[in-house]
């Protein structure tokens, strides 16, 4: 870590102690966003920081791809100790973020969930940031999903999906003049990629260790990947829970930064390096990803062609609910071509999230 304004985390290496540290050295506030969580320790923090008088707000995701039946255990170990929970809102398709703040004073921005496999077998980095700015920013944010109101963001450099995050992160791609080194496990949204493609054909350098469509990448097999960061031209680096794929871009809440800082950044860079070397060639990744896709498309076409005629199941649940003879004026070719449409659409990011579990998009 440095001791300037912004301190780096980097996983595996410090382990559990720099967040566990973070929680123990709070006084009055300490709000938590969790999207995984299995570190005993943490939690025994979170009880001990109640104990001494912080107040402690824990905001869990609704929902985690075969996590959800420990979030609910831990919600009520939680609420047991005192400690404030609020369950995110179901209106997007997952609540991904990590952060913590404390004290209204440092805002952690991390790529790993509290638990052993990411803070203990995996590549991962975080940020302990003392920009006042970024923290009100983060704590603005906290709140308004806290309390399910709309989140309007008012710092370009706090980037958070699905509001801000594609065009911020498409405007610092295209100002990288030498070099771009991207740790992402999911490199497939079509607009960011040809963006990184004209880069490259102005003479960036780019180097990638993850998964991709089309972008050649590395693959790191030990440790484990499970980082979304971007250094660019060693000056300066985005770092958070979203990948450049298109589900985590517009459809999830993902929470990351951009920030200028040489020092950080040549930092992250001595790490890549270290694990490019150590990294393999994957010509295989960009037509398994392709592969993907396609499965997705496929089964998302064959579910929605089993969808009854929406019509009469519309009247049936009208005479159910309003009772007697309603009925609706309505275009119904077109209610059922956009019903299908929205089917369409759910089914395949289901079949790309349970295909994307093999990749470590967690």
């Amino acid at each position: 870590m440095t001791k300037d304004q912004t301190q780096l985390i980097v996983e595996p290496d410090d382990g559990a102690m720099p967040i566990v540290k973070a929680v123990d050295s709070a006084e009055r506030t300490l709000d938590i966003l969790i999207f995984r969580f299995d570190r005993r320790e943490l939690e025994a923090a979170l009880v001990k920081a109640i104990e001494r008088g912080v107040r402690v707000r824990a905001l869990i995701a609704h929902t985690s791809r075969g996590g959800e039946k420990s979030l609910r255990a831990l919600e009520m170990r939680l609420l047991k100790a005192g400690i404030t929970v609020s369950r995110t809102a179901e209106d997007l398709l997952r609540y991904h973020g990590k952060m913590l703040i404390v004290d209204s004073r440092e805002l952690y921005v991390l790529g790993f969930n509290f638990t052993y496999l990411d803070i203990d077998r995996s590549r991962s980095f975080g940020l302990v940031i003392k920009d006042r700015k970024l923290v009100e920013e983060a704590e603005r944010l906290f709140e308004a999903d806290s309390s399910r109101h709309e989140y309007k963001p008012a710092h370009e450099r706090f980037l958070v999906s699905p509001v801000n995050a594609r065009p911020a992160l498409a405007e610092f791609l295209k100002g990288a003049t030498k070099e771009l080194l991207i740790y992402d496990p999911n490199i497939s949204d079509k607009a960011i990629l040809k963006i990184l493609e004209e880069r490259a054909k102005a003479g960036v350098t780019i180097r990638a260790i993850g998964y991709s469509t089309r972008l050649a990448a590395r693959k790191l097999k030990d440790p484990r990947l499970h980082i979304r960061l971007i250094i660019r031209d060693e000056s300066s680096f985005f770092l958070g829970s979203q990948s450049l794929r298109a589900s985590e871009l517009d459809r999830r809440r993902e929470v990351g930064v951009i920030l200028d800082d040489s020092n950080i950044a040549l930092a992250m860079k001595e790490v890549f390096e270290k694990d490019w070397k150590a990294s393999e060639p994957a010509p295989g990744f960009a037509d398994a990803a392709v592969s993907a896709n396609q499965i997705a498309k496929r089964v998302a076409k064959a579910f929605t062609k089993e969808l009854p005629p929406l019509e009469p199941v519309f009247d049936a649940v009208m005479s159910d609910v309003a009772g007697g003879d309603t009925k609706v004026q309505q275009n119904w070719g077109e209610l059922q071509a956009n019903v299908e449409d929205a089917v369409k659409q759910a089914v395949k990011e289901a079949v790309l999230d349970a295909v994307d579990g093999s990749t470590g998009s967690t």
